[in-house]
Formats: structure tokens, C-alpha cells, sequence
């Protein structure tokens, strides 16, 4: 009876662990606010830089930082990334233009950065960020998919923003 119970006990402990609420970031920019237009500055039509990220939130334990930037609305299979990037040191700010950390392959095949260039309509984008419990030992041209299969079991905290641009309908001279 006894070793039912410990078995008992052990079981629940497993079942209670994977219900554990994973904690949330806070992922904000001072370029735009959650929902609203990416400045022309951050896109194809203007200095295709990153816009500023501002993270809070992370838990104590965090190794690292991991990054995708995705446009679901693009007109391919699974759409668009547009920026892929890991081991990026615990801090509260991504500057505009930031080039550190291992920059990995966006959906162009290509390391770094490249902002929204949607061929029609109005696209979605999404910064998600992902506070991890290790840093991460990957080849430079790993990709989205590659990032979320080594990034699985390790994630303690995420956090998103997501910002509207559609080309060619705003002001090309303003944020250049």
C-alpha cells in the first residue's frame, strides 16, 4: 500500500509540474505600440533597420534571450520570418539596428534583419521573444524551425508585440 501511494505521490508531482503557468514578458517598442503601424523606418522602404524592443519581465534563472520576427500573413506555406536570433545577452533593451548575438537565418535565407515589405495588403508582424534557461549551441544558419525545435523544453518566459505595415500606402519621407 505504501509503495501505491509514493507511486501515487510521484505521478501527481509529474502531472502538476507540466500545468506550471509559464510567466509572460512584456515586449514593447518605442518605434510603435502593440497593433498599430511599423514606422517606414523599420521596413523595406526605408532604413530596414529593427525597430527598439524594450523586455521586462524576465524570470531570475533566465541564460539568454531568443527572437523571431514572422509574418503569418505572407502569401507562402507557413509565411514569412523575418529575423531569427538567439543568445542575446539578459538586458531590457534590443536597440534599433542591433547586430549582436548570433543572428540567424531569416525566411530569405540570409543572417540579420529585414523588415516588412508585405507584396499586397496589410501584414502582421510579430516580435516574439523567449526567456531561456540556457544559451544556445547552433550553427549560425539555423533558422526559425531549427531555433523552436532546440529552443523546446528551455523556455521560462515569452513575450510578443506585433505591428501592421503595408507597403507604399504611408509617407516613404517620414522616420527615414
Amino acid at each position: 500500500m505504501r509503495k501505491l501511494f509514493t507511486f501515487s505521490a510521484f505521478i501527481f508531482l509529474i502531472v502538476a509540474s507540466s500545468f506550471q503557468k509559464k510567466e509572460t514578458l512584456t515586449v514593447i517598442s518605442s518605434g510603435f505600440t502593440e497593433g498599430a503601424v511599423i514606422p517606414i523606418r523599420y521596413t523595406c522602404e526605408g532604413a530596414n533597420v529593427n525597430p527598439p524592443l524594450n523586455i521586462t519581465g524576465a524570470p531570475d534563472n533566465t541564460k539568454s534571450l531568443a527572437l523571431i520576427m514572422h509574418d503569418p500573413d505572407a502569401p507562402i506555406k507557413g509565411g514569412f520570418t523575418h529575423w531569427v536570433m538567439w543568445n542575446i545577452p539578459v538586458m531590457t533593451d534590443i536597440p534599433e539596428g542591433y547586430k549582436e548575438a548570433v543572428q540567424g537565418y531569416n525566411g530569405a535565407k540570409k543572417s540579420g534583419y529585414t523588415g516588412p515589405c508585405p507584396p499586397t495588403g496589410t501584414h502582421h508582424y510579430y516580435f516574439r521573444v523567449y526567456a531561456l534557461d540556457v544559451t544556445l549551441s547552433l550553427p549560425a544558419n539555423t533558422d526559425k524551425a531549427g531555433l523552436e525545435k532546440a529552443m523546446k523544453g528551455h523556455i521560462l518566459a515569452k513575450g510578443s508585440i506585433m505591428g501592421l505595415f503595408k507597403k507604399g500606402e504611408y509617407d516613404v519621407n517620414k522616420d527615414k
